[in-house]
């Protein structure tokens, strides 16, 4: 999630869409009933295990405790590149790795996971680039043939790094690639190239009667991402942005004043864009009912297997508060859920290796209040 295309970065689409996103397409009747399919839901994204060839496996004690809390999927990312050499020693450790996870009761996302080199690949070797992820889940597939079909869910890529037409023709192999040895897995997929919420309308399901769609949710970005730290982006210098708030809330009115004076125009101008309608859980609601028109429009079961905030330089409360407004929003709307991460820069807990330092208030704004476990 960490590595923009060059064209058009996530952000600067975000501030184009502005309030719009999708809420507004596919008019539908209120009467419209989503689909009846299960989404696999009340979950989080665990990078860095598959996604290098030193990750970090979770201690058991920790999966333990994530889902006795109440914690019933997980994603797992998966770098393609460790994969296209069919090397077996990686995919035993994936199948073993997935195997733990079901075994603790999880329903499993593998997601494709494109690294920097395959990013750049799509910029410079489209056709090439392609060919490098078909070759990866070719060595895959047989690793989740051999995994339970109703626990196991391979997402074909993650946020594509392509035009809309060129991600629906890979789209189409790579399920066929899948489907030639798992004819009864889900396949899940998002759209290009941000697999962004707003990307979502203009994106037609799968000729095939068992997938699901899967978006990323992160507006405004000037408030989910602030204090970023690994890029230039003008994010890095907004701090201390509240949630739910407006360009008139006053913590923003001195926050802009600051960047100013300072002469950071351009990250004043971001924090102006972005809350230049209030960023409320109404708006957030509203974006997610755009989601079930599309849904039942299409009869495709969707889900939001990214969304979250850093926990750098946001007040807690207001951390807590975006995240319980769009899993009430998804939840509102049958979207299933997967947060942005375990424990890493967005994430919930402290470690993977230690049962202390859950951070009960995030863990309850997922769960709900009957959730979670303070340590």
């Amino acid at each position: 999630m960490r590595i923009p295309p060059p064209i058009l970065s996530r952000r600067a689409a975000l501030t184009l869409a502005g309030g719009a996103l999708i809420a507004s397409s596919l008019p539908l009747p209120a009467s419209a009933t989503p689909p009846s399919r299960a989404v696999p839901s009340r979950g989080f994204n665990l990078p860095a295990w598959f996604e290098r060839e030193d990750g970090t496996a979770p201690a058991t004690a920790t999966l333990e405790k994530l889902r006795q809390s109440g914690f019933e999927t997980i994603r797992l990312p998966v770098n393609g590149d460790l994969l296209a050499a069919g090397d077996k020693a990686v995919l035993g450790r994936i199948h073993d790795g997935v195997s733990e996870l079901v075994r603790h009761g999880f329903a499993v996302l593998v997601d494709m996971h494109p690294s920097g080199d395959l990013h750049a690949a799509f910029r410079s070797d489209p056709p090439g680039a392609a060919r490098r992820v078909i070759q990866a889940w070719t060595s895959l597939r047989a690793v989740i043939a051999d995994l339970p079909e109703g626990s196991v869910y391979p997402e074909l890529l993650n946020e594509p790094p392509m035009a809309q037409a060129a991600w629906l023709a890979l789209r189409q192999q790579l399920a066929e690639t899948l489907r030639a040895t798992c004819p009864r897995h889900t396949l899940v997929w998002g759209p290009a190239r941000f697999q962004g919420i707003w990307e979502l309308a203009d994106a037609p399901p799968l000729a095939d009667d068992n997938q699901i769609a899967a978006i990323h949710y992160y507006a405004p970005m000037a408030f989910t991402h602030q204090c970023e730290n690994w890029d230039a982006s003008p994010l890095a210098r907004i701090a201390n942005l509240p949630f739910p708030a407006s360009k008139d809330t006053p913590s923003v009115r001195d926050l802009v004043g600051r960047l100013r004076a300072a002469g950071d125009e351009e990250a004043a101008s971001m924090v102006e864009d972005e809350l230049s309608a209030p960023w409320t859980a109404d708006r957030i609601a509203s974006d997610f009912a755009g989601v079930a028109r599309w849904s039942a429009g299409h009869d495709c079961p969707v889900m939001l297997n990214e969304f979250g905030v850093l926990n750098f330089c946001v007040d807690a409360e207001s951390r807590a508060s975006w995240v319980r407004a769009v899993r009430k929003a998804a939840e509102a709307n049958h979207v299933g859920w997967t947060y942005w991460e375990l424990d890493q820069g967005f994430g919930i807990i402290k470690s993977r290796l230690s049962v202390d330092g859950f951070d009960s208030a995030m863990i309850a704004a997922l769960l709900g209040d009957e959730g979670g476990s303070s340590q």
